[in-house]
Parts: C-alpha cells; structure tokens; sequence
C-alpha cells in the first residue's frame, strides 16, 4: 500500500493478534493492538485508526456490545474475526456495525481481500470530495479549506469540526455528537472545548463583511453550517 493505513486488531488471544500482525505488516499495514473491547474503544477514540479487526469473544464486553458503542460516535470500517459460525451470530455481528465477517482459522489472502473491501466500501459511501458554500470551500480529498479563493489554515480539531458541519450541512449538529467524533465517547460534557474552537473557526472561515454568517448556533441544541439560499 502506498499510503500505510493503520489497523487495530482487538483480540483477547495474544496468537491472533501476532498472527494478524505479520499479515497486515507484510502488506503495508500499520499495526495497533487491543486485548480487550475497553481498550479497544478507546484506542480507535485516540488512535484513530483505518480499519478495525474485532473478534467477538472478548472478556466482560464481547464484540457486539463493542460494536454497539462504536457505532455511536465513529463510521471506522470494522472486519469481524471470530470463531463463531452460526448465521445468527454473524447477523447480530452486522446488525451491530459490523462491515464484514470473517471465521476464524482464515486463510491470509481472504483476509487481506476483505480487508481492502471494507475500505473501499466506506471510501465509495463518503460525500462529494468537494464543499462549497458561499466564500467557502473544502477540499476532503487535500484537506484544504478556502476562503474567497485563499487558503486558510487550519488546526487538526478546527477541521475536524469543519468536516462533519459541511456533511451535515443545513442540518443542526448536536454538542454531543460534535463532541464524540471530534474529542471522544469520553468527551460528551465538555461543552468548553466546542465553544472555544468554534469561536477559532469562526474567526478563520467567515469573510469580513459577510451579509449572512455561514456558522450558526443553535443555542443549547449545537451548531449548523448554514447553506446560503440560491440566487
């Protein structure tokens, strides 16, 4: 791979994790691992990896509960490894999150073809690859934002924040959800950290000027990133 991608095996078998390893290493991968579904959920939180392996016999909270909690606050391509081979397994595995389902033993080829699947799948489910709104524009694929044709500069959380208003854009979205993609399921009641970087990227993404402000709060609820009406 010519971009290295980050993996996160969560497995409670050490033989696993070691196997997994030496196949995603061998084909490009970066390599990140977890014993556990706690570390797990707060390694894709701080680590933010590409894609996650997850095995759903996991001690105390198994691997549907993980996926249940994941899917509350991040989209990260998840490829289920497990021994278990019932359907209903595997469809409790998907109707939880999960993008693919892979038995255990398995076979490396499989694996490393599932693997580039599930990526492919949530890259083709993204929006357009370019926003605009007004005098902004943003560019997903450089991550680069625009105003009035100029480049401005952004920190990572600024963009962070940015993106997920331009998806969302002309709907409201809530502090909790802001707070959750951005900073972490741990990070739903720091309401601060989101008034205080909206107000840095207020200062960077709004045209002196301006007839219509294109960040709008909406008080007690979140924020939107409004769509100027057609001319």
């Amino acid at each position: 791979m010519s971009d290295k991608a980050t993996a996160l095996i969560v497995d409670d078998e050490a033989q696993i994790r070691r196997l997994a390893r030496v196949v995603l290493e061998a084909d490009g991968y970066r390599v990140l691992e977890s014993e556990s579904g706690e570390q797990g959920l707060a390694d894709v939180a701080l680590r933010r990896p590409d894609v996650v392996l997850l095995d759903l016999g996991l001690p105390k909270l198994d691997g549907v509960a993980v996926l249940k909690r994941l899917r509350e606050w991040s989209r990260v391509p998840v490829l289920v490894l497990s021994v278990r081979d019932r359907p209903e397994d595997k469809v409790a595995a998907l109707d939880a999150g999960a993008d693919d389902y892979i038995q255990k033993p398995f076979e490396s080829a499989e694996l490393l073809a599932r693997l580039r699947a599930v990526q492919r799948r949530v890259a083709s489910d993204k929006d357009e690859p370019y926003f605009r709104a007004s005098h902004l524009g943003i560019d997903f694929m450089a991550h680069t934002v625009t105003v009035k044709g100029k480049e401005v500069k952004l920190t990572a959380t600024e963009y962070a924040l940015l993106k997920i208003l331009a998806q969302h854009a002309g709907k409201v979205v809530t502090h909790k959800q802001l707070l959750r993609e951005v900073w972490g399921p741990n990070a739903e009641e720091q309401s601060q950290y989101l008034r205080v970087y909206m107000t840095y990227l207020r200062k960077k993404i709004e045209a002196p000027g301006a007839k219509e402000k294109l960040l709008r709060t909406e008080s007690g609820i979140g924020y939107r990133l409004v769509l100027p009406a057609k001319e």
